[in-house]
């Protein structure tokens, strides 16, 4: 008696692989637009135009989707080479319009997907630890280039290294960009230059 073989090939994983992006593309969309706890897995499916079953099957519950879209930022930030870029530079005033304008593309980029993961954070059972998961990598970046900055100015400033690192946290975190682009109706470019500018100034 033989064993019954899974057909396995590479457009049936490629095929498999699009059809989880569109859950997530279609997931991010709904998530961002109403809030994650306005939306069903049943809403979800109907944006990515796929049965209710292949959404549980490719990606699986509503909470299961919350967790691949973030993991799948941090994937995708692009921050390690984003720093490594900028711990290569010795001028503080260079480095820092290098942060401005590396964190302004990603949160440019990622837009959806923050505001996606933001407002789950108030109805999810464990929003604070996701938010933590969402952003621990994007922090500990903030904070290396903090130390550089400390290291390559003498530690001359006016702030420690992890006052440095508190202070990129406020001008360049998700929220900063949000504050000035969302809550005041700030452009990117606008945005950019005032915090490059503030950073800047009071930092060197």
């Amino acid at each position: 008696m033989t064993s019954k073989r899974t057909y396995d090939s590479p457009l049936r994983r490629e095929s498999a692989a699009r059809t989880r992006e569109l859950i997530l593309e279609a997931a991010i969309a709904l998530f961002a637009a109403r809030g994650y706890g306005r939306v069903t897995v049943a809403d979800v499916a109907a944006e990515a135009g796929v049965a209710v079953k292949t959404v549980f099957a490719s990606v699986g519950s509503k909470s299961d989707i919350l967790d691949r879209i973030v993991d799948r930022a941090v994937a995708e930030s692009g921050h390690t080479e984003a720093v490594r870029t900028l711990l290569g530079l010795e001028d503080p005033a260079v480095i820092l319009r290098g942060l401005a304008r590396g964190t302004r593309l990603g949160n440019e980029r990622q837009f959806g997907v923050h505001e996606a993961i933001r407002k789950a954070l108030p109805v999810h059972e464990n929003g604070e630890a996701l938010w933590r998961r969402a952003t621990a990598a994007y922090a500990e970046a903030l904070e290396r280039v903090a130390r550089h900055l400390h290291q390559v100015s003498g530690g001359a400033g006016p702030f420690t290294a992890e006052q440095t690192g508190d202070l990129l946290w406020f001008w360049f975190g998700p929220e900063g960009w949000r504050s000035l682009v969302v809550d005041r109706g700030w452009s990117w470019d606008q945005a950019e230059a005032a915090l490059a500018a503030t950073a800047v100034a009071a930092l060197t």
